[in-house]
């Protein structure tokens, strides 16, 4: 019998909520038996999380989710089946994760000249040892009892557009396809509905793209047959997950819900091979 598959899962290494091991116990409680960690520009995760999941039964496909740019949209990719040691990727996320601090640096700059007195320091030790974002600055500035919410500082203050918004340091998505492909892996096109429209996601077909992320909970049923048409007209293959955070972005009831049979798993097994 085909199992559950979740193959877009995120832990304190980068945004979300929840260690590894407690991720696995809570994919675990879901129902699910295969999972990919996919962090923001860290692969930090993966070694906790694969030793304790094979206690519990769930297989860990080591993932990452990268950033790029297409014009003015954000695009990001994730990386699967990758080898999480390889030197070549090692740098890049290092780089990655050094300009994220650099721009929460900036950001917080900015939070300050409006008058809202947040550290730097406040903010890294919300990331801990993970890749530091906006959503560890939201946190910092509700903690630290600077604004009212979480979805408070996004829409008035770190959002697009937004007075204390900074731009991240990207690449393009042929960079990340390559680094992907370097490594060993597969690599996806995330949540397209988000921000990309389809002239983008010809160009990312056009780059070499493995897939495309069908499932997710930005899609309607109707945009889950979309991407799937458009995996099928182009011999791609489909993923799919929860983009799950450990509730911090309202999302304590998705994983489980949101998920893909095992056997697209196989089918990109088989592409590998």
């Amino acid at each position: 019998m085909d199992g559950k598959a979740d193959l877009h899962l995120h832990t304190t290494f980068s945004d979300g909520a929840l260690s590894p091991s407690e991720l696995i116990e809570r994919a675990r409680q879901a129902g699910l038996t295969t999972i990919s960690i996919t962090d923001h520009d860290h692969t930090g995760a993966l070694d906790e999380a694969a030793a304790f999941a094979a206690s519990r039964g769930i297989v860990v496909i080591p993932g990452v989710e990268l950033s790029t740019i297409v014009g003015e949209a954000d695009v990001h990719i994730l990386g699967y089946f990758i080898n999480h040691r390889d030197k070549r990727l090692q740098e890049y996320l290092e780089l990655f994760r050094s300009e994220r601090r650099k721009r929460a640096e900036r950001i917080v700059g900015k939070l300050n000249g409006m008058h809202l007195p947040l550290t730097i320091a406040a903010v890294l030790r919300r990331a801990g040892t993970g890749s530091v974002g906006r959503p560890h600055i939201a946190t910092a500035l509700v903690e630290e009892g600077l604004i009212g919410t979480y979805q408070e500082a996004f829409s008035k203050y770190l959002g697009f557009g937004k007075p204390a918004y900074e731009k991240k340091y990207l690449i393009s998505p042929r960079e990340a396809i390559a680094l992907v492909a370097a490594s060993g892996g597969l690599s996806f096109l995330a949540h397209p509905s988000t921000f990309v429209n389809e002239k983008v996601v010809q160009e990312l077909i056009d780059a070499g793209i493995d897939g495309i992320e069908v499932v997710h909970p930005s899609h309607s049923p109707e945009l889950v047959a979309h991407y799937s048409g458009i995996v099928s007209e182009y011999f791609l293959l489909a993923s799919g997950g929860s983009d799950f955070h450990g509730g911090k972005r309202n999302d304590r009831e998705v994983i489980g819900k949101y998920f893909i049979s095992t056997e697209y798993v196989d089918m990109m097994r088989r592409r590998l091979r």
